[in-house]
């Protein structure tokens, strides 16, 4: 009877032993840190693990990181987990850190990258964008009426709706016209070979062209474009190199939804002479004219998930403020809580309105979807019902730092929208490569 109950003590103490393991075991080491952290030199990190127990660090390499004050070395060095960790960036370059339990257990590995601080103009600028794809875009299949039938010849040997035409029997496609023009060049072959990309994927298709019954020439039953045009806004521009970054989300055929290949293309100044308010499940819309020429011009080099970007060949200062350069933040600096953003409502006039960061994703991968936002300006509210077409890329600003750009808005809450953090659009323009 004793030793039944001195087992049943010792299974109860096994549990709340465990139970408590489990309670206060630094969990949160592995959901708070990911696999790498982005510091700017001199800059700071908290993270709150929030644990009774100590654990050890030893690093690669010193003089890189301190923790909680103390440097980060070769030599394992113990934290105390019941208050923050505070990562703090020393110097320039790259450390891993490895953390274990008890000086024994591993726990987490982590690379810390401390990269130095970034100053650019911030935009608000409201730009019209002509881009120019590479080869032209299908955007639809049409029938050829060639007496008893009428069919798409195109449609028919699997082109589809979307597809990319790079060249004809050879020759490369730089303009819509070129489609018809070496169709009818190359009448005289039963078949044509048609480059088709799709996707990743480059191959060929046999089109086999049938002579029109109204127009008596040799067709294929294709709509093609080659040219897309619109109106953002201009988010940041470095002024060294004039290295500038627009939108922060790709630029999609309107008819395919297609992310279109660009070839070449410009940014002009536009002046906004429209706004169509936003309501509840229409998305509102910028109408501007273009004015080229002017004090605004830039060259669009890539179109991808994180905006546009290219060079400025001509930009005038802006009357303000804002015309000053402004530090980058990196994600984990960016909090909730009150922001702004700039933003063009009539003319050409950048102004500043309030808006609320509700929530921050601390993605472990570049996205253009990294916060959540809400527009809180009252004047911007009545003049916009929200976000519109027309005003992403539009700079957003909190406590003195460049943070990110508005993306998206929410159809069924246009007060609300996405936020894409400007590390990843700094990133992708190449402004953080060491040689620039």
């Amino acid at each position: 009877m004793k030793k039944k109950r001195i087992r049943q003590y010792l299974s109860f103490s096994c549990l709340c032993f465990l139970l408590l393991l489990i309670m206060f075991f630094p969990w949160r080491i592995w959901v708070t840190l990911q696999n790498e952290l982005r510091l700017l030199e001199g800059g700071e990190c908290y993270v709150n693990i929030a644990s009774p127990f100590s654990i050890y660090v030893k690093a690669d390499k010193d003089g890189v990181l301190t923790l909680n004050g103390v440097p980060v070395s070769t030599q394992e060095s113990k934290l105390n987990l019941r208050s923050p960790l505070q990562f703090s960036a020393e110097s320039l370059g790259s450390v891993n850190l490895e953390f274990r339990l008890f000086g024994v257990i591993p726990l987490h590995q982590l690379t810390v990258n401390v990269l130095p601080v970034k100053k650019f103009i911030p935009g608000g600028h409201s730009i019209g964008i002509k881009l120019h794809s590479e080869g032209v875009l299908v955007v639809g299949h049409h029938a050829v009426q060639t007496g008893n039938q009428a069919i798409s010849p195109a449609k028919e040997a699997g082109i589809e709706i979307g597809d990319v035409i790079l060249a004809i029997e050879g020759k490369k496609l730089q303009d819509a016209n070129e489609v018809a023009e070496i169709i009818m060049a190359e009448s005289g072959k039963k078949v044509l070979k048609f480059q088709i990309q799709r996707g990743e994927n480059v191959f060929t298709v046999d089109v086999e062209p049938k002579i029109c019954q109204e127009t008596k020439r040799p067709r294929v039953g294709l709509y093609v474009r080659d040219t897309a045009a619109g109106v953002g806004t201009l988010t940041f521009y470095d002024p060294k190199t004039r290295i500038y970054g627009a939108l922060g989300h790709v630029i999609t055929d309107v008819d395919t939804n297609q992310p279109i290949n660009v070839r070449d293309g410009e940014i002009v100044k536009a002046n906004i002479v429209n706004i169509k308010t936003a309501q509840r499940g229409y998305p509102g819309e910028k109408t501007g004219v273009f004015q080229e020429g002017d004090d605004l011009l830039g060259s669009i080099e890539k179109n991808c998930q994180f905006g546009i970007f290219g060079r400025l060949t001509k930009i005038e200062p802006v009357q303000g403020n804002i015309n000053e350069a402004m530090p980058m933040a990196l994600m984990s600096q960016v909090k909730p809580g009150p922001a702004q953003i700039l933003t063009v409502l009539e003319g050409t006039t950048i102004e500043c309105f309030d808006i609320e960061i509700e929530r921050v994703y601390r993605q472990t991968r570049p996205s253009d979807k990294g916060m959540i936002i809400r527009i809180t300006d009252e004047r911007l509210l009545e003049a916009t019902g929200g976000i519109v077409q027309g005003m992403s890329g539009s700079p957003i600003i909190q406590d003195g730092y460049l943070v990110g750009a508005v993306t998206h808005v929410f159809v069924n809450d246009p007060t609300r929208g996405y936020g894409i953090y400007l590390e990843w659009m700094v990133r992708e323009s190449g402004l953080l490569d060491s040689n620039i």
